[in-house]
């Protein structure tokens, strides 16, 4: 009798941080028996919330659903300058940028931009996050960031604005 097999499911092609999963991050295997909510197919632009070890099986519950890019949009990390303020934003938040020069008012760069993922970083005086954003809003950004300090502007929730 030859062992049941299952169809290959996706494992980390190597060690992963939490964040947008590309091309060649993960890679097919044959595991038997199959972890519970086993991906197979579908990785390549979904959002992992956590670190994961080279050949541990990507499960749907190691993604953040409801976190794909929107359609026309790229996936753009900028650093902020407080670090402390990245505690108080998460996935799905949605944010303005602002950047300011020394000697000058602040100016708004980008607009309703959601936040993807906010990776964990060892450095205490800035804060990565990588935000859903259009290509301009992508180069507004990577311009202000090359000269100047980013911070952010919380936008409420939708449902918080109308209650109940």
């Amino acid at each position: 009798m030859r062992p049941q097999t299952s169809p290959p499911i996706l494992v980390a092609a190597r060690d992963l941080r939490p964040g947008l999963l590309r091309p060649g991050d993960v890679r097919a295997v044959s595991l038997t028996p199959a972890p519970d909510g086993a991906l197979r197919t579908g990785a390549v632009g979904r959002v992992l919330a956590g670190p994961m070890r080279r050949g541990e099986p990507l499960t749907d519950a190691r993604l953040l659903h409801s976190l794909r890019l929107p359609a026309g949009t790229v996936a753009t990390p900028v650093r902020i300058a407080d670090a402390d303020v990245a505690s108080l934003v998460s996935p799905g938040s949605t944010i303005g940028v602002l950047v300011a020069w020394e000697d000058q008012p602040a100016q708004l760069v980008a607009d309703d931009v959601m936040v993807i993922t906010v990776p964990k970083t060892t450095d205490d005086h800035d804060a990565l996050l990588v935000l859903a954003t259009t290509p301009d809003q992508a180069g507004r950004l990577a311009a202000a960031q090359a000269s100047g300090r980013l911070s952010i502007t919380i936008k409420p929730a939708a449902d918080h604005l109308n209650p109940g």
